[in-house]
């Protein structure tokens, strides 16, 4: 099973822009996250098409199941 911390950033134009990591370290440390989020916005270093990381929305764990199948 494969695991992403999805970080949800607000844009200067409204808009929603997200950084994953992959296997994050277990369990997330909501605090962390929150400092980490604000030194990212802080540093300036991200533009996106909806413009610069203005605000922290969220974060999330996504968790996925990959089963492949030999068809050959």
């Amino acid at each position: 099973m494969a695991k992403t911390l999805e970080l949800q950033f607000g844009t200067e134009f409204g808009k929603t822009a997200r950084i994953s990591v992959e296997n994050p370290k277990e369990p997330v440390d909501e605090e962390v996250v929150k400092l980490s989020m604000a030194q990212i916005i802080a540093a300036d270093v991200f533009t996106t098409a909806g413009g610069k990381l203005v605000a922290s929305k969220g974060a999330r764990v996504i968790n996925r199941d990959v089963t492949d199948y030999e068809l050959a």
